[in-house]
């Protein structure tokens, strides 16, 4: 549809952009990013006609853009800029109307039935209908902008340019416009261009992004390859780190601030943690980096406590989220910042230490319940049963955990408490087999994000090795805890 061959652009002999190479297909959503100044409304003008180029060709539908009368081209081409102005105190319909003016025939450029068809459509696509006989000037921002986005779909263009579309817009038409557009370039084959400065909008609804840096490409790829973390630091001159959108496989940008919020250190230990008869707290002062499966806070957050509550084996777990989220809050714990779970053993059964090993330090909980433990390679033959029983393994590491170190230490703690399981000879009393755990065991990996990085937390490396000694350990003895308390007369 277009394509752009070693174009420069400038004002007064002076190049803004060089040397841009890129092509748009039919029906893409193309994105221009780079920061001020980096020529990206230049380019922009360009493509639209608006600025003859000074090298290079602009072609559209395989023609040069000056092969093209001023007409043709607003048939084709339909521009949104940055900051929309209206001379005229035109109503909201009048200014849509105008998008029909290329399409009109005849020198008194009557409104045909089509003409009316295509605005009114245009206005409910951009939800500007009930706004239709109020005037421009008495818009808000937001609604100015929606309306100009009417204007040029009413223009019907097989292109549509757009400078920063979401400015002036709240998070609910932000999302609305994209996903209208989104929508145009897949049922309707509209070619979308658009400029954004927000990157992670870019990333959600492009589907492939120019970076510019000085007038120059740094990078034309799919969103994955250009947010990359390296290309934004160097482009945006600020740290940044790239991460995966939680539902969608388009990656996001967060900027690193350069001071952190919390500044010395806090070493995780025996000082934080408080065990009495209905819940076990570990209650940090730092914001910890966490990885759970807890009942609140499950995931990945940043939290300052973490909570093991005690309910008994006949408790009614009909709606035990909004149960737990009711139990913090009434023991003073604000659900945001904790981790929640359950058990039903009796807490008194809790064992925990705190183990070194050269710079290396970590701090572990465990309460072990075995009464109602499995072998995870059998429960397929009884589909049936749900008995409760939970070891609740909770590892503090004192540093900086990447991603794959907390996948790989949720995986080192895990291997340890079976092997721990396989020591003290815990069985599944249904098949006779070797117990792997209980049908409700839950994990928290915590990292205080201070002092060493650690890129691995697997056996092969000193994180990992360990944190598999320290679960091993600690969870045998909370075995041999909650077995001695069994065996007690009542």
């Amino acid at each position: 549809m277009l394509h752009v061959h070693q174009l420069s652009v400038g004002y007064d002999e002076a190049s803004i952009v060089e040397n841009i190479d890129f092509h748009v297909e039919t029906g893409e959503f193309f994105g221009i990013l780079g920061p001020n100044g980096s020529g990206k409304t230049t380019l922009l003008k360009a493509l639209s006609g608006i600025l003859h180029h000074t090298a290079g060709k602009v072609n559209l539908k395989g023609k040069s853009l000056a092969e093209y009368s001023s007409k043709e081209l607003a048939r084709l081409i339909a521009v949104l800029p940055q900051n929309s102005t209206h001379s005229f105190s035109y109503t909201v319909k009048e200014t849509v109307m105008l998008g029909r003016y290329p399409h009109q025939k005849g020198i008194f450029k009557t409104i045909s039935p089509y003409d009316e068809k295509i605005v009114h459509q245009a206005m409910i696509q951009t939800g500007v209908e009930g706004l239709q006989h109020r005037k421009l000037d008495e818009l808000s921002g937001g609604e100015k902008q929606r309306v100009f986005l009417a204007q040029a779909l009413a223009q019907e263009p097989k292109v549509i340019l757009l400078d920063e579309p979401t400015n002036h817009l709240d998070l609910s038409f932000q999302k609305s416009l994209l996903e209208l557009l989104k929508k145009q370039t897949k049922e309707s084959k509209l070619t979308v261009v658009s400029i954004f400065h927000d990157l992670n909008l870019a990333s959600l609804y492009c589907d492939r992004l120019l970076l510019l840096q000085k007038g120059k490409t740094k990078v034309v790829n799919h969103p994955e390859e250009v947010l990359k973390e390296e290309h934004i630091q160097e482009v945006y001159n600020t740290e940044v780190h790239k991460q995966a959108h939680p539902y969608v496989a388009k990656p996001q940008i967060v900027i690193l601030p350069d001071e952190k919020a919390e500044s010395g250190t806090s070493p995780a230990c025996e000082e934080f943690l408080t065990v009495s008869s209905d819940m076990i707290t570990y209650q940090s002062p730092i914001h910890m980096k966490c990885m759970s499966s807890g009942v609140i806070g499950s995931g990945f957050g940043w939290y300052k406590n973490v909570v093991n509550r005690y309910v008994t084996p006949q408790y009614d777990c009909t709606d035990y989220r909004g149960d737990m989220m009711n139990f913090l809050k009434d023991k003073g714990f604000d659900p945001s910042f904790t981790v929640g779970m359950m058990t039903a053993v009796n807490l008194e059964d809790v064992e925990y230490a705190a183990f070194t090993l050269e710079e290396h330090s970590i701090f572990v909980v465990v309460t072990a319940g075995v009464g109602n433990a499995v072998d995870v390679t059998a429960t397929h033959l009884f589909p049936g049963e749900m008995r409760p029983g939970t070891i609740n393994t909770w590892v503090f590491v004192n540093g900086k955990l990447s991603d794959e170190a907390f996948i790989e230490a949720l995986v080192t703690s895990t291997e340890a408490k079976v092997r721990a399981m396989q020591e003290q000879e815990v069985y599944d009393p249904r098949t006779g087999t070797l117990a792997t755990g209980t049908p409700t065991d839950s994990i928290l990996v915590a990292s205080t994000n201070q002092g060493k990085s650690y890129p691995f937390a697997g056996s092969i490396t000193p994180l990992g090795r360990l944190i598999g000694k320290g679960v091993f350990e600690t969870t045998k003895k909370a075995i041999e805890s909650y077995r001695l308390r069994m065996r007690k007369p009542s």
